[in-house]
């Protein structure tokens, strides 16, 4: 699809699936507060707020070139899971097919010769590597942990606590994150 639709116009569509990755985060975090998983639940409230100001970037850099600027409606998201690890599951094959997508818009700015715009993704897929091994490190630990998911807990409690560096990144619409 890189090479049929514009670089503005596929960023237009990553600013609907950020704000759709936010609430499915956000979706996910409801679902681990439920089953009374406080660090799974505040990792995806945190995704979800991430995701939300990766959007809010996009939305920043086509206000900065000047170019169309569209908010609309998001996608079906998923409320329910059949257990955490199903949850965690989804939610990096989530990271994983947004990783895709990112690349697919740097591929279209490259192939449109937007120097601007490929430099803009840039950040983005450096942001998408990071976001990747986090979940499958997530995973892992969770496979490991099998039923006893305060294992997985104490993980995050003990390796996931601290907070990500977003020095470097895009300017934010709104001066959100």
């Amino acid at each position: 699809m890189a090479g049929t639709e514009s670089f503005p116009v596929l960023l237009r569509d990553q600013i609907r699936r950020g704000f759709t990755a936010a609430q499915q985060c956000l979706a996910a975090a409801v679902y681990f507060d439920s089953g009374r998983l406080p660090q799974l639940a505040a990792h995806c409230y945190q995704r979800s707020e991430l995701h939300r100001s990766h959007a809010l970037r996009m939305i920043q850099y086509l206000l900065d070139r000047d170019l169309e600027v569209r908010v609309g409606g998001i996608d079906e998201v998923r409320p329910d899971f059949d257990s955490p690890r199903a949850a965690l599951v989804f939610l990096q094959e989530g990271e994983q097919a947004y990783t895709e997508q990112i690349t697919e818009l740097a591929g279209a700015a490259r192939a449109a010769n937007d120097y601007l715009g490929e430099r803009f993704v840039q950040w983005f897929l450096k942001e998408q590597v990071e976001e990747v091994a986090s979940m499958t490190t997530l995973l892992n630990i969770a496979e490991r942990a099998g039923s006893n998911l305060f294992d997985l807990e104490n993980f995050m409690a003990r390796e996931l606590s601290g907070a990500s560096d977003a020095s470097g990144a895009p300017s934010a619409a709104g001066g959100s994150l």
